[in-house]
């Protein structure tokens, strides 16, 4: 085992565009298990785009990173030592150490991972909060009906792309808006929505109507706008809208320019009776078993496919975090911090 662990903190809070500079690699002693602790080596962490909010000390749904801190995150860690009778040298779990090679742990919140039921990089993604949250988000708000038309930004993400195939799983019409061909050609062909919309395309809210000539009855929202701004004119009466995340929103500064859209948006949730309900995967745990009962299911049956992005070694992480609030990976972004 090494003596010295790595740790990439917050150094400084990141005005608009997170910098390289608003993080920091330290080295420090890889620490001993206390009794009752065990100790943990990562194996990957996930980068997501919620964890733009935790540099910032906005009030929000969850208190932000220190300066100094370890930057937050989901993890996969080998236990490599143990004083915690519940956990064994060899054994694999999710965690959520942050970014660091290696963290102290009592046991509380662990699960144990089973590498021969499916690769443990996908209790961060597809069997992980990004498969669950597009499993509640939908389900639980957008209630999919047969026939109905589900619109879903950020299409070829961990979470949109999930979304979309349940959808069709549900009997709907799964319609993704993804940034660029070679996405959108991997959701509609790959991933098997009906059609799939670029939101770089100059004539992209005509395309957006094209593509749903009955209309949209649910649209799952993980960017804002102006991607929102081209679906709301298409919104049926009674549509529902699980708000889950607004990428293109995390690094302003200010309000975007234009007119006051909101009179034209209550309008629009009146006279069409919208439902428009912002949520955190938490909100829904109790809905856990029912998700590890079907999503292993679906990938198994070939119902489900997943694609992951993976960057090497955590020196790579906040690069690569920069990258993907500009929506540059493609599928889920996973660091693998050692082998």
């Amino acid at each position: 085992m090494p003596e010295t662990a790595r740790r990439i903190v917050l150094a400084s809070r990141p005005v608009g565009e997170p910098k390289p500079s608003d993080f920091r690699l330290e080295e420090f002693p890889v620490p001993q298990p206390g009794p009752g602790q065990l100790l943990l080596q990562t194996k990957w962490l996930s980068l997501d785009p919620y964890m733009r909010g935790r540099m910032s000390d906005a009030p929000s749904y969850a208190k932000p990173v220190g300066i100094g801190e370890v930057m937050e995150g989901g993890t996969v860690g080998e236990v490599v030592a143990s004083n915690n009778d519940s956990y064994k040298p060899g054994e694999v779990v999710l965690a959520h150490t942050g970014w660091q090679t290696h963290a102290l742990s009592n046991g509380a919140g662990l699960r144990k991972l089973d590498p021969r039921v499916a690769p443990v990089s996908t209790a961060l993604g597809v069997l992980g909060m990004p498969g669950m949250t597009a499993y509640t988000g939908l389900l639980e708000i957008g209630k999919p009906q047969a026939s109905e038309t589900v619109v879903v930004s950020a299409a070829s993400g961990a979470v949109g792309s999930v979304v979309g195939q349940i959808a069709k799983i549900k009997g709907a019409r799964a319609v993704g808006i993804a940034g660029g061909p070679d996405k959108c050609r991997y959701v509609k062909d790959e991933l098997g929505f009906d059609e799939c919309v670029d939101h770089r395309a100059a004539d992209f809210p005509d395309k957006l109507k094209a593509a749903c000539p009955k209309g949209t009855d649910v649209y799952f929202e993980n960017v804002g706008v102006p991607v929102f701004d081209a679906v709301l004119p298409l919104f049926n009466p009674f549509a529902r809208i699980p708000v889950c995340g607004l990428i293109a929103q995390y690094n302003a500064t200010e309000l975007p320019p234009g007119p006051n859209r909101l009179p034209l948006l209550m309008r629009n949730v009146l006279t069409k009776r919208l439902l428009i309900r912002g949520f955190i995967v938490t909100d829904f745990a109790a809905k856990f078993p029912d998700f590890i009962r079907d999503m292993p299911q679906w990938i198994k049956d070939g119902r489900i496919k997943y694609r992951e992005d993976i960057a090497e070694g955590l020196e790579n992480a906040p690069q690569t975090f920069i990258g993907l609030l500009k929506g540059k990976n493609f599928g889920k972004q996973l660091v693998r911090i050692a082998e």
